[in-house]
């Protein structure tokens, strides 16, 4: 795998220096990218990590992770383009940056892969979505993966479903985020204490993902074993179905993915 450079030390690239050095990578096979000066020595203090230059770091990587925000991949890419090597690989984690948008931009026949992760890789609990670029190896594409595994789960799409992964894994968190503070506040206003209330929900919560996940039953029959006929359950359920909260769902998911497809064609 080489030497692994992390290009921006945001909560993402500081999320990705973690986890792989957590799961065995050695801290003098990583640089990181940062340009202020006080983020740079907190990050050599903490984690042992070298801090370079764009320039410095592009030289010397064999694998490039781009962590930067979308609006500043342009510039990333000038500033790197002559330092790219023709068998480097380059992993870009920006949302709406194509591989074509990355490809147009290195060196021609250079290999990219498009990553759509999302933010529980703070808790080793990350989705991310890989997709390989016109010149990436099969190989390298595993190499991707084998990386991002080090903070999660790794499923490989064709690129044209990115969209769909955004609204789905990418913006997710938020919406569970959303239903945990309804929840809670009903907590609060049924005369609960807010600690209580907060504790209650989120135990529900991980309890049920690990229901979905270890049992391997399909959610509808989860439900149903919940729902007792005519009881507490189903009468939620049928206000919720009133509301129409399931459509209101799936409406609130293609506006996210078609945000993703406009933020592509900026």
């Amino acid at each position: 795998m080489g030497t692994v450079a992390i290009f921006g030390a945001g909560v993402m690239g500081e999320t990705l220096l973690s986890g792989l050095l957590r799961s065995g990578h050695p801290v003098d096979g990583l640089v990181i990218t940062e340009r202020r000066a006080d983020r740079a020595a907190e990050l050599t203090e903490k984690y042992g990590v070298r801090v370079l230059d764009n320039a410095e770091a592009a030289a010397l990587a064999d694998t490039l992770l781009l962590v930067v925000k979308p609006q500043d991949m342009g510039a990333l890419l000038a500033e790197i383009h002559d330092e790219v090597a023709e068998d480097n690989l380059v992993v870009s984690l920006a949302a709406g940056i194509t591989t074509t948008f990355l490809e147009s931009r290195l060196p021609a026949g250079r290999a990219v892969v498009r990553v759509m992760p999302n933010t529980p890789a703070l808790v080793d609990q990350g989705m991310a979505a890989v997709s390989a670029g016109s010149h990436c190896s099969p190989a390298q594409l595993q190499q991707a993966q084998t990386l991002l595994a080090a903070t999660g789960k790794v499923v490989d799409v064709p690129e044209k479903l990115q969209d769909a992964v955004t609204a789905i894994s990418g913006s997710g968190p938020a919406y569970i985020f959303y239903v945990v503070e309804a929840m809670i506040e009903a907590g609060v206003v049924l005369g609960m204490p807010r600690t209580t209330a907060t504790e209650l929900v989120v135990q529900t919560l991980f309890g049920a993902a690990t229901m979905i996940k270890e049992t391997g039953q399909h959610p509808t029959v989860l439900r149903e074993q919940v729902t007792s006929p005519g009881g507490t359950t189903a009468a939620a359920l049928r206000t919720l179905d009133d509301h129409k909260v399931r459509a209101a769902f799936i409406t609130a998911m293609e506006a996210a993915a078609r945000r993703s497809a406009e933020l592509a064609g900026d």
